[in-house]
C-alpha cells in the first residue's frame, strides 16, 4: 500500500483546523488503497493551534505535528514538511480551505498515470480583491519575463509531488526561498489541474502586501540576475537622451541665439542621475543582502516540539 503524506503549514489557525480536518478526512477516508499521514507544520503559532493539534492526534493516529520554535515563515515551514515526510508522494495544502481537498483524488489519479508533479492551477480567485488579482498577474508576468525557468502562473503550493521531487527538493537549502519557483526549477513531469479557488472559510489571512512584496522580490532575485543588468538597459538610453538634448540646445544657441539656462540643466541632470543611481544601488543591495544571508549557513528553521522524527 502506497503512503501519501499531506503537509499542512499553519500559523494561528485555531478556527480552521477542525473545519479543515472534517473536509480532508471525508476525502481521504474514501481512498482505501492508500495510507495517509497528515503532517501539520506549526510555524510558531501564538494561539491554541498546537493544543488543538495534540487533541486531534489523540483521536486520529494519522495526524502528526512539527512545532517550530518561532515563526520562520511559510517557506521554512514547507521545507520542514519536506524534511520530515517519508511517503511515496506528498501533497501540500493550506488549512484555509481556499484550495479544495476534493480534488486530491484527481491528483492521485494523475500521479498513478506517471506524472511526478501534479499542481492545482486557479481558474478563478473568488474572495480576492481586484488589487490582489492585478498584482498577482503582474507578478507572474514579470517572473516569466525575466527568468529562464518556466514558472506556472496562477499556481500556489497546492500540489502533489512524487518522492523523486521531494528528494530533489531536500537538496535545495537556500535561505531566500520561493517554493513556487523551486517547484518549477526542479523540473520532472508536470500536470495541471484547473480549479476555482474558494474564499477563506474562517479566520484572517496572514498575508499582507508587505509580505507578498517580499515573496515576489525573493522569487525574482532567486531565479534571475536580469535586474542587475538594468544599469546597461537604463544607462545607454539616458546617455543617448543626454547627448540629444545637449545637441538640441547647442544648435538652438548657435542658430537662434537662444540663451541656455545651464543652471536648470545641471539641476535636472543631477536629479535624473541621482534617481537612477539610487534605484540601481537598491537592486544591487538586494542581491548583496541575499549573499550575506546565504553565507551565514544558519538552519532555516528550528523545531521546538514534534510528534514524529525527521525522515532520513
Amino acid at each position: 500500500m502506497k503512503k501519501i503524506d499531506i503537509v499542512v503549514p499553519i500559523f494561528n489557525e485555531e478556527d480552521m483546523i477542525g473545519l479543515f480536518l472534517n473536509r480532508l478526512c471525508n476525502v481521504i477516508n474514501n481512498l482505501k488503497n492508500y495510507q495517509f499521514e497528515i503532517l501539520f507544520i506549526d510555524d510558531g503559532s501564538k494561539d491554541k493551534s498546537l493544543a488543538i493539534l495534540k487533541e486531534c492526534k489523540k483521536l486520529d493516529n494519522r495526524i502528526n505535528y512539527i512545532s517550530l520554535s518561532r515563526n520562520f515563515g511559510k517557506e521554512a515551514a514547507l521545507l520542514a514538511g519536506i524534511d520530515y515526510c517519508d511517503g511515496d508522494a506528498v501533497i501540500f495544502i493550506d488549512v484555509d480551505l481556499q484550495d479544495p481537498p476534493e480534488i486530491i483524488p484527481e491528483m492521485i489519479s494523475n500521479w498513478e498515470e506517471g506524472y511526478e508533479d501534479v499542481y492545482a492551477q486557479r481558474k478563478t480567485r473568488r474572495g480576492d480583491s481586484f488589487l490582489k488579482k492585478l498584482t498577482a498577474k503582474l507578478y507572474y508576468f514579470t517572473l516569466q519575463s525575466v527568468t529562464s525557468v518556466d514558472i506556472q502562473k496562477d499556481t500556489g503550493d497546492f500540489r502533489l509531488l512524487d518522492r523523486k521531487c521531494i528528494d530533489a527538493l531536500k537538496n535545495v537549502r537556500e535561505v531566500a526561498r520561493n517554493s513556487k519557483g523551486i517547484f518549477s526549477w526542479i523540473g520532472f513531469k508536470k500536470k495541471a489541474i484547473l480549479y476555482d479557488r474558494e474564499p477563506r472559510k474562517a479566520g484572517k489571512s496572514k498575508w499582507n502586501y508587505k509580505k507578498l512584496f517580499r515573496l515576489a522580490a525573493d522569487g525574482i532575485t532567486s531565479f534571475t540576475i536580469s535586474p542587475l543588468r538594468t544599469s546597461i538597459y537604463i544607462g545607454i538610453p539616458v546617455l543617448i537622451t543626454f547627448f540629444g538634448f545637449f545637441a538640441y540646445y547647442l544648435i538652438n544657441h548657435n542658430t537662434f541665439s537662444e540663451e541656455i539656462s545651464f543652471q536648470n540643466i545641471i539641476i535636472l541632470l543631477i536629479l535624473l542621475f541621482a534617481g537612477i543611481q539610487i534605484i540601481l544601488f537598491g537592486i544591487i543591495g538586494e542581491y548583496l543582502g541575499r549573499i550575506f544571508l546565504e553565507t551565514k549557513h544558519r538552519p532555516l528553521y528550528l523545531v521546538r516540539e514534534e510528534s514524529k522524527t525527521k525522515a532520513k
